[in-house]
């Protein structure tokens, strides 16, 4: 035989024996769980009996409907090794489990309370089989069995149309041993509805069909510790489990909140009671080489209690535990002195109550009352260490009085699961209520079956006395509400539960969870929020990467690059500024680029300026030189008149550069332009006037050459008006159609904008340009012409020399503007003003200014006309 497997071959006479609507799947399932041997008789007296005993009830009271209850009242099963050769006798269990008898006293408190109640089921009194499964799953199916089955020995034809023996199943306080007995009653609909059974898997309905709780399901507390985790920045925790249904499957739905939050669990560790030693200090071990200083313990109470044992004699008290709610209001752990390591400790509770009369009830339990059962003695002798047995000292005298005691069974400072045991029995009892009051067959005095009862709770709602409001959703669960609590001492020595937020699932994912961490302790009793990470944070201005084969949470931090900024702390990535801003030297902010242009305060434009000022200065000094010498020979010989307008067009160009200088606008940008296109042109016009003077002066003086009379002063100034009106147009027709304007070039450099003048359209400049460019060649080629005509003072050659800087200045020009950046490329174009400006004044009207003030004796007529 295969351990912890029975096959049983049923003949088909016994199927009648089994209750009706049982599907042959689960019929299966029960065979293979059940260790309970079944037997049917010849077929003429279609009776079946049972093999073996039946769980027999600790607790009942028989009366109009029974309520089936099954709670570990002893902490553990005694097994015994059988030697299959006589009939095994029946389990026995040992440890009476304080916590669990309260709830039994507390269900049964609940049914007297329903039974002396004129408003809820009148003239209906509730009964009560209570049973023991002793924290097996085992011995939970053979409760589960010994309630639907009652306690007849003998099945027969009658037998499967008699009333059920309950109409619903209150328990069991494991998730695992409530999977087992969901399992096998759901599909005959008697409903089972748990106090203390959180296991997210109990809400699934196609598996657990007539399941039902009070208490939330682990799926909400595993995320709620999750976000209350993220709230504390504990990124990096270490996870210790049961290895149960509970542990696992709370542990499972933690972690895959736990990544959803951006939490890194270093390890998960699971123990079990009935495991060796050794495995417990290979778990100790574990949490000793961790960093993590926050450890989560989803455990059942009975596995965390041996765990804190061996880690009470490890000394370990830096980590900062949170808990579940299996333990994390256990009286008993906080009042034991060498678990002073747990204080700090948080986690999520079920909700406080207060049940009027509960401890009156609870102190007033006497072995009296029932003088056969051999569970209340038990009970007794557990909390006054005595005996019955005893004839001597420590003997039970039945006069102790309970009310004196301040153990778990008495203190009702916390009934926070105790209550939920309170909300069941009221659950079977409204729905009850509910099926009686809707019910036509009331009347006749006919009891509901468990599946009409089952149907009728997924519909209950009700308040309890303690405001609560009771109702299930599709999956009966009920809505899911926690209060964080906080180990914290007391006056007294003693380790208090300070209320300290907490969880609503049914509010906003912003407002479920509230935390008042201003009064929180932790770990040693510090009120220093302790870290757990595993990288530190990364402050602005950084990004995180991670370390190569390492969980997310470790992390280098890599500081942004240029133009990327991160202002928060742990960024995953930094975020690139808007086209307008650039980063700030930490990296954690945007600011506004610097706008460059040239201006007037940096060197590079104050020399500029200076330049510019000395090329007025040096014109209006030629100026009043030529003015106060105008009637001398040297001035009048070269055409004074176009003289001085040269003079004015070149003062104009040197006052152009101051356009190119400061903050471009609409206005500036389309007159440094036009003004540079036009004064250049006036410029060029004059200096073209006077070389085809000379050329001409001498071709007149061929005999019968009457050239003169088209050149003359007239004429002259015709010329000069007509070639710059041509650029006038071009410059109306450009600052018409596109002008110029101010533009912010953001292209070029990364870290700065520029602030320029766009053209506008580039063909309308590269025509001014052009047009400049091509009198200054027809300027330079008549002078070169006409350098050697013979004179003492021949004025071709200052123009060809003149004309020659100037186109060598701006075919340089050209290939420098294209490729200055920024404001460079206004410097470029004020040098080439500068230059070309200076190259006409010193070339033309330097040597006349020498001879003027220096060489008076040249300034006459004769030597003017000398060969």
């Amino acid at each position: 035989m295969i351990k912890g497997s029975v096959t049983l071959v049923l003949p088909q006479r016994f199927l009648p024996c089994i209750h009706i609507g049982m599907a042959k799947s689960t019929m299966s399932l029960l065979l293979n769980l059940l260790v309970v041997y079944i037997v049917c008789v010849s077929s003429s007296a279609q009776v079946c009996r049972l093999l073996g005993q039946s769980a027999l009830s600790l607790l009942s009271a028989d009366r109009d409907i029974n309520i089936g209850a099954i709670f570990s009242l002893h902490k553990s099963a005694l097994f015994k090794i059988h030697n299959f050769t006589s009939k095994p006798e029946q389990t026995t269990c040992g440890s009476l489990n304080l916590r669990e008898f309260k709830f039994v006293q507390t269900l049964i408190f609940a049914i007297e309370e329903i039974n002396n109640s004129t408003q809820l089921l009148p003239g209906v009194s509730l009964g009560y089989k209570i049973y023991d499964s002793c924290g097996s799953i085992a011995q939970a199916i053979f409760s589960g069995m010994a309630l639907m089955n009652g306690y007849e020995e003998t099945l027969s034809d009658t037998s499967c149309s008699r009333p059920p023996a309950v109409h619903a199943i209150v328990g069991e306080s494991n998730s695992s041993p409530t999977i087992g007995l969901a399992s096998l009653v759901g599909p005959f609909g008697i409903p089972v509805i748990s106090h203390f059974a959180t296991c997210a898997c109990l809400s699934n309905k196609k598996r657990y069909r007539s399941f039902f709780r009070t208490i939330p399901s682990d799926y909400y507390q595993s995320r709620a510790l999750a976000q209350l985790v993220k709230h504390f920045g504990w990124t990096w925790v270490g996870t210790v489990r049961s290895r149960s249904d509970y542990g696992n499957n709370g542990i499972a739905a933690f972690e895959e909140a736990a990544k959803q939050e951006g939490i890194c669990i270093e390890y998960s560790e699971a123990v079990f009671k009935t495991d060796p030693e050794e495995q417990f200090l290979k778990t100790i071990e574990v949490i000793k080489k961790g960093t993590a200083r926050v450890v989560l313990a989803f455990m059942a109470f009975g596995d965390f209690v041996l765990l804190l044992k061996a880690i009470a004699q490890h000394n370990i008290t830096w980590i900062q535990w949170v808990g579940s709610e299996s333990w994390i209001t256990s009286q008993n752990l906080a009042e034991t002195k060498e678990y002073s390591f747990l204080s700090g400790a948080v986690g999520f509770a079920i909700a406080n109550a207060k049940l009027v009369g509960l401890r009156e009830f609870l102190v007033n339990v006497h072995p009296d009352q029932e003088p056969n059962n051999e569970l209340l003695k038990e009970f007794w002798e557990t909390v006054f260490q005595c005996s019955f047995r005893n004839t001597g000292s420590g003997d039970c005298t039945g006069t102790e009085r309970l009310a004196e005691l301040q153990n778990e069974y008495t203190d009702v400072s916390e009934l926070r699961i105790v209550n939920k045991v309170y909300t069941a029995v009221y659950a079977v009892a409204h729905t009850l209520h509910n099926v009686f009051r809707s019910s036509t067959n009331t009347s006749k005095g006919e009891r509901p079956t468990p599946q009409k009862v089952c149907k009728s709770m997924k519909n209950v709602s009700f308040t309890v006395k303690t405001g609560e409001k009771i109702f299930f959703d599709a999956s009966g669960d009920p809505i899911a509400r926690y209060d964080l609590v906080n180990w914290q001492p007391a006056g007294d020595g003693n380790i208090q539960f300070k209320h300290v937020g907490f969880y609503d699932s049914s509010l906003s994912s912003e407002e479920c969870l509230q935390v008042n961490q201003e009064h929180m302790l932790w770990t040693g009793n510090s009120g220093q929020l302790p870290v757990s990470v595993c990288s530190e944070s990364c402050p602005p201005g950084t990004r995180k990467a991670v370390q190569k084969g390492r969980p997310v949470c470790c992390y280098d931090c890599i500081p942004c690059a240029e133009g990327e900024i991160s202002n928060g702390t742990d960024s995953s990535a930094c975020f690139p500024c808007d086209s307008e801003y650039w980063s700030n030297e930490s990296r954690d902010r945007c600011v506004l680029k610097v706008v460059e242009f040239l201006t007037y305060t940096e060197i590079m434009g104050m020399v500029l300026c200076i330049f510019s000022f000395i090329g007025v200065l040096l014109t209006a000094v030629v100026s009043l030189i030529f003015y106060l010498h105008k009637e001398t020979p040297i001035v009048r010989a070269n055409n004074s008149e176009l003289s001085f307008l040269l003079l004015f067009s070149l003062s104009l160009c040197f006052v152009c550069s101051f356009t190119f200088i400061g903050q471009p606008t609409e206005w500036s940008c389309m007159l440094r332009h036009t003004a540079f296109g036009i004064t250049f042109v006036l410029c060029i016009s004059c200096v073209l006037g006077k070389t085809i003077v000379v050329l001409m002066a001498f071709r007149a003086t061929l005999p019968g050459s009457n050239v003169m009379k088209w050149f003359g002063p007239l004429q002259q100034r015709l010329s000069v008006v007509s070639l710059t009106l041509i650029q006038v147009m071009i410059c109306v027709l450009w600052s018409t159609l596109s002008p110029p304007f101010p533009y912010m070039n953001l292209s070029y450099y990364r870290e700065k904008i520029i602030l320029e003048c766009n053209l506008g359209s580039a063909l309308g400049f590269w025509t001014v340009l052009g047009y400049t460019g091509l009198l200054s060649i027809l300027c330079f080629v008549l002078a070169f012409f006409a350098r050697k005509l013979p004179d003492n003072f021949n004025e071709a050659k200052f123009i060809t020399f003149s004309m020659l800087i100037f186109c060598a200045v701006w075919l340089t020009f050209i290939p420098a503007y294209v490729s200055s950046p920024g404001k460079f490329i206004v410097a470029v174009q004020i040098f080439a003003i500068l230059a070309s400006s200076f190259g006409l004044l010193f070339c033309i009207f330097a040597p006349k200014c020498y001879i003027i003030l220096l060489k008076p004796e040249k300034n006459t007529k004769k030597q003017m006309m000398g060969k």
